[in-house]
């Protein structure tokens, strides 16, 4: 390895290490709540290294959401094509998030903060990220109504749904499960899944979503 290669996968590592930190941090205390110094102590390195890779805070903030957005309208379009039926193809859309999710625990917390502060913060290049996945979703959704599969429901709204369902789900069950003071009677309603989360939204949403001509 040369001493460019070197100096070039130093770098790589120290920016994997601040974004590691800064996407803990962020999960932990919101954007208004994290400091750079904080993002620092915990990737250990000073601030003037952190500045240089990458930037002050907004734009570690942009990077962080964008490393997880960025790539998911790519894969859920690459998913969706190897489905022929639009329920299929919506499957393959909440799979894709559902993965997406689990591969990245922080990302409900960010996300959940991030609505609560009504967008204060989200970044440009996040709303383009989340603008991308929707129009994926337009596309199958309208494909569904076109063969009266799917009844015209607002895109946004499907979306809503999804992504509410996934995102408080795997933030609120761990709280309910803690909690000893809820009733017996219950805790004998709340069962566990019966099928992975991503058939049970699934079945909720295409239950939602259905066309009238089909019920």
């Amino acid at each position: 390895m040369t001493k460019r290669e070197r100096r070039s996968s130093q770098s790589e590592q120290t920016v994997e290490k601040i974004v590691k930190a800064a996407r803990q941090a962020f999960a932990e205390n919101g954007y208004s709540g994290t400091s750079v110094d904080d993002i620092a102590r915990r990737a250990d390195v000073n601030k003037a290294t952190l500045y240089y890779q990458i930037g002050d805070k907004q734009a570690m903030y942009a990077l962080v959401i964008h490393e997880v957005l960025g790539g998911i309208a790519r894969k859920i379009a690459d998913a969706a094509a190897l489905e022929t039926h639009p329920e299929g193809k919506l499957a393959a859309y909440i799979r894709t998030i559902i993965q997406a999710v689990e591969d990245n625990p922080e990302l409900p917390s960010i996300m959940i903060r991030e609505i609560a502060s009504e967008g204060a913060h989200l970044p440009e290049v996040a709303a383009r990220d989340i603008a991308s996945v929707l129009k994926v979703l337009i596309g199958i959704l309208e494909d569904g109504a076109n063969q009266g599969i799917f009844s015209d429901i607002p895109p946004f709204l499907v979306h809503s749904m999804i992504m509410g369902t996934i995102l408080f789900y795997q933030k609120v069950s761990p709280i309910k499960d803690r909690q000893a003071w809820i009733p017996a009677s219950l805790k004998r309603r709340d069962k566990p899944l019966k099928g992975s989360l991503a058939d049970m939204v699934q079945g909720m949403v295409l239950k939602a979503i259905g066309s009238e001509q089909r019920l």
